[in-house]
């Protein structure tokens, strides 16, 4: 088990779902977590619960998200968890829906990369981003167009980063989780037309639950990924192999 005692992580997306999930199991291996959120509700129980330093902040906007990364400060890692959807078929899209999906799924993790890795450097390089992505990006789902788009963008994303901050220490990985039992998820996947033909599909017989990605990134933020970067990850019980 990987143990945090002394590190700092910051969370985006850290009020519910996979970012919730990562704030207590890294709380309870000892780090220090910084959680970012648009819902002070979420912020409130974070700080009692777990005694989280916690920034409320709307991603979409760019300046919030970068003003926020600052005031985070230095951290020995960075997990982007932030994420949202709207299910709209490509030839139903709209305009605002594309801009949402993109700006929370894509550009807000850029740029939280972005100040994270500049932070680093400026105090010698180190640390570790983990993006999350989704199965999404490598299979097509009906009425997942934006979603697909931004975490497949993100994917490659993820690999410029690796290459481009290898060099200052930074590592920089993904993993691509499938049905994970978020609110979000649950809104894409309850109806059983939708949810059992997919189910199938999973050599293990079940979606994820949050814990288990949670406990993948931990894996890839650890030491015992020291010479892992670049990589994407799939936290999908074999969904991807068949």
């Amino acid at each position: 088990m990987s143990d945090f005692t002394g590190k700092t992580i910051i969370i985006t997306g850290a009020g519910k779902g996979i970012g919730r999930a990562c704030v207590e199991l890294f709380t309870r291996r000892g780090a220090r977590i910084i959680g970012l959120s648009r819902s002070q509700a979420d912020l409130d129980h974070l700080a009692q619960a777990f005694g989280t330093t916690v920034i409320s902040v709307d991603l979409a906007d760019n300046a919030a998200a970068r003003d926020a990364m600052k005031k985070a400060g230095l951290a020995d890692a960075l997990v982007n968890c932030a994420g949202t959807n709207v299910l709209e078929s490509v030839l139903d899209m709209t305009e605002k829906g594309y801009e949402q999906v993109l700006g929370i799924n894509l550009r807000a993790a850029l740029i939280c990369a972005q100040e994270f890795a500049r932070a680093r450097i400026a105090n010698g390089g180190g640390g570790t981003i983990v993006n999350v992505t989704s199965i999404a990006g490598h299979r097509g789902f009906v009425d997942h167009v934006a979603y697909a788009a931004s975490k497949a963008g993100l994917e490659g994303a993820t690999r410029v980063m690796a290459k481009e901050l290898g060099a200052r220490g930074i590592r920089v990985n993904a993993v691509a989780p499938t049905v994970t039992m978020t609110e979000l998820a649950a809104k894409a996947w309850s109806e059983p037309s939708k949810r059992d033909p997919m189910m199938v599909r999973h050599p293990m017989a079940r979606f994820a639950e949050v814990d288990d990605v949670a406990r993948s990134i931990a894996m890839l933020i650890s030491e015992d990924a020291a010479m892992i970067s670049g990589a994407v990850l799939p936290v999908d019980g074999g969904f991807l192999a068949v």
